[in-house]
């Protein structure tokens, strides 16, 4: 038993690649100690590298993002679309409901939740907005723009490439690197596609922090309102450690654990945006401004997908756009490879499409519903928000503020809660099945990593977030970080898309 035992341990740690779990490791915690030792130092060099891309290669950042939005249409509605991924006879694994579920919240779904309580604020202070207009027509615009079509497209044109990988051309090695093997060939084997996978590990693990970053803090805000407590980093470490709970228990059992949370997360997330619209008293406005929101934004699209601010009057598209696209890519390391994966039986196009039905839509109904309750309490003057702000610098106590006036606000503080808790446990258990994966150098379909491998990745994702609550200034620079490491991802995206249409092309001829 003992001799078994130790062979099936042999035969785990052979198949272990460390290029893709000690690697991308070893190179966060080195970031860690410099930003920890050196606060000041570091956060200066990385300002200065993310204002250089930002400056100097903003066109790069923006003609990427239109440019896969307008691929992934083509690609939906070309032959390849046809494609299905699977036997040509093949149904969907799961159905639509269940399988949209999965798209919506694998990804930055508690981010979506955040921003679309306060986005608006932000663009109402902007320059920018004033020159454009007004705060009714714009502050209400520009969130569906940032969080719209475009992000949503590195999402859905990547999860169909890695789902043809996946269940098309079956491949053993579920890697990024992988991906690019059309065009790469051999060099995926060789420094080329180890450094593609370093990379992509590492943007996964620094987007990580990153997110948990953005929104823990109005969980701590809404938690230590309920109980009457004093805010502190206590707070936060508890509801990273109850998340962490929560996903782990959720990723043992597999993507059936994935599964049902996924669809908990949306009932909740219902249930959010139905008690906001119905009883707080703005329900006209709400859906009369996102009306006019969603046609602003339709007849402005491409305006707003180009616009460079070459004078730098006011360095809103470095600020906004390209930060939200930059964001997005990193995170499209691990999403879409899970979505890929969840994908069996649908076509390239239904993919695409089902990707922005579900995804696109749920995202700008938080927006509209969430944002616009908060800009019609402004709007009307019923509330000065604004003000609140202003007042306090705190966006998340402003937005603790805005819920308050909500009636039984308490109840809606822990439907918030609840609904974020789940949909951070949901976005990090496709995370760890993905890096799970990663860590194999041979990985086939439908297996799943070990328990062992599971609770590595599930505890490490989450070490880090806690260790970087103890310095601000990391906090900031990790975001940083995530932003430059969205550089060159971009140009591996770019990659992964070509060979996926070399090879899908392939793929046609062969069946012919």
């Amino acid at each position: 038993m003992n001799k078994n035992g130790n062979q099936k341990n042999e035969e785990t740690l052979r198949r272990l690649d460390p290029w893709t779990t000690v690697v991308p490791f070893g190179a966060i915690l080195v970031l860690c100690v410099f930003f920890i030792v050196n606060p000041v130092g570091s956060t200066d060099a990385l300002t200065q590298i993310r204002f250089f891309l930002g400056d100097t290669f903003g066109t790069y950042y923006l003609v990427i993002g239109l440019g896969v939005l307008i691929v992934s249409l083509w690609i939906s509605f070309s032959d390849i679309g046809k494609i299905r991924l699977g036997g040509q006879d093949e149904k969907p694994q799961y159905n639509f409901w269940t399988w949209g579920a999965m798209v919506f919240t694998c990804g930055l779904a508690a981010d979506i939740l955040f921003y679309s309580m306060c986005e608006w604020i932000s663009y109402a202070l902007e320059p920018h907005i004033q020159d454009m207009g007004s705060i009714q027509d714009w502050a209400s615009t520009y969130p569906l723009f940032h969080w719209g079509p475009i992000p949503w497209s590195f999402y859905a044109i990547l999860a169909a490439c890695f789902g043809f990988m996946l269940h098309v051309r079956g491949v053993h090695k579920q890697k990024y690197s992988e991906a690019c093997r059309p065009i790469l060939g051999k060099r995926t084997d060789g420094a080329a596609g180890k450094l593609i996978d370093v990379l992509a590990v590492f943007a996964l693990i620094a987007g990580t922090a990153t997110t948990f970053s953005v929104a823990t803090p109005l969980l701590s805000a809404a938690l230590t309102n309920l109980f009457g407590t004093a805010d502190s980093k206590f707070v936060t470490i508890g509801i990273l450690v109850v998340t962490c709970i929560v996903y782990t228990t959720a990723v043992m059992k597999g993507i059936k654990g994935v599964s049902w949370l996924a669809n908990a997360c949306m009932y909740l997330f219902g249930a959010l945006l139905v008690y906001v619209l119905l009883f707080g008293g703005e329900a006209r406005y709400i859906i009369e401004t996102g009306f006019s929101a969603l046609g602003n934004m339709t007849q402005n699209f491409i305006v707003l997908s180009t616009w460079t601010d070459a004078l730098r009057e006011t360095n809103f598209p470095q600020n906004w756009t390209i930060f939200f696209w930059a964001y997005w890519m990193v995170w499209a390391v691990a999403s879409p490879f899970f979505m890929g994966s969840i994908s069996r039986g649908r076509t390239v196009k239904q993919v695409i499409l089902g990707t922005y039905i579900f995804g696109v839509s749920s995202t700008l109904i938080s927006f509209i519903v969430l944002g616009n309750y908060g800009l019609g309490m402004q709007m009307t003057g019923k509330f000065d928000i604004l003000a609140l702000y202003e007042s306090t610098g705190n966006l998340y106590h402003t937005v603790i503020g805005i819920l308050s006036t909500l009636p039984l606000h308490q109840l809606v503080l822990v439907l918030l809660c609840v609904s974020m808790i789940a949909f951070y446990a949901t976005s990090f258990d496709s995370i760890t099945l993905v890096a799970s994966q990663y860590s194999y150098k041979e990985f086939k379909e439908n297996e799943e990593a070990g328990k062992g491998m599971k609770f590595f990745w599930a505890i490490l994702l989450i070490l880090l977030p806690i260790a970087l609550i103890f310095s601000e200034g990391s906090m900031n620079n990790m975001q940083t970080v995530s932003i430059i490491a969205a550089f060159p991802l971009a140009m591996v995206i770019v990659l992964i898309i070509a060979s996926f249409i070399k090879d899908a092309r392939g793929f046609l001829e062969e069946i012919k």
